[in-house]
């Protein structure tokens, strides 16, 4: 099987992206193939650099036994295209950003978003949950284990 670099990416990287990065983590453990893959995540804003993930964001996963254990760092075009096979954004704005970001065709086709993979949900965008209640945390959750499994299948087939 491939090695896989994976690098999820959301605006400040303390909610949704650091998500991600540990929901897909986990499923990718539990399939027994945590090897042939390399994950990462970043934000497109330098807002929350060297910030552990939001405190109510880890309190949710840590109910669903994720660990957001990532530092907040930013997305650094420089290195990011170079290393990772694909950069999954988890909004359309966030995905605009980093297209204005590609520095060629090659980039760009690196670029998708996380609900392009949903395989139960009818999401455009993993929501930020931010500025919002508990369910917003639990919704952002649902989706990106939702998104992993279809991500995850689309990467291994």
């Amino acid at each position: 099987m491939k090695n896989f670099k994976v690098l999820f990416v959301c605006l400040g990287n303390i909610c949704r992206s650091p998500s991600a990065e540990a929901v897909f983590r986990a499923y990718v453990e539990k399939k027994g193939n945590a090897d042939s893959f390399f994950i990462d995540s970043a934000g497109t804003s330098d807002y929350h650099v060297g910030e552990e993930a939001d405190k109510r964001m880890q309190q949710h996963a840590i109910k669903r036994n994720y660990h957001l254990t990532s530092i907040a760092r930013q997305f650094d075009p420089d290195k990011d295209f170079d290393q990772f096979d694909l950069i999954v954004a988890m909004d359309g704005e966030n995905y605009e950003h980093l297209k204005a970001m590609a520095r060629n065709p090659g980039d760009e086709q690196k670029l998708v978003k996380m609900t392009d993979f949903s395989i139960r949900h009818d999401y455009d965008d993993v929501p930020d949950p931010y500025f919002g209640g508990s369910e917003g945390f639990e919704l952002v959750l649902d989706l990106l284990e939702d998104a992993s499994e279809g991500l995850y299948e689309k990467l291994t087939r």
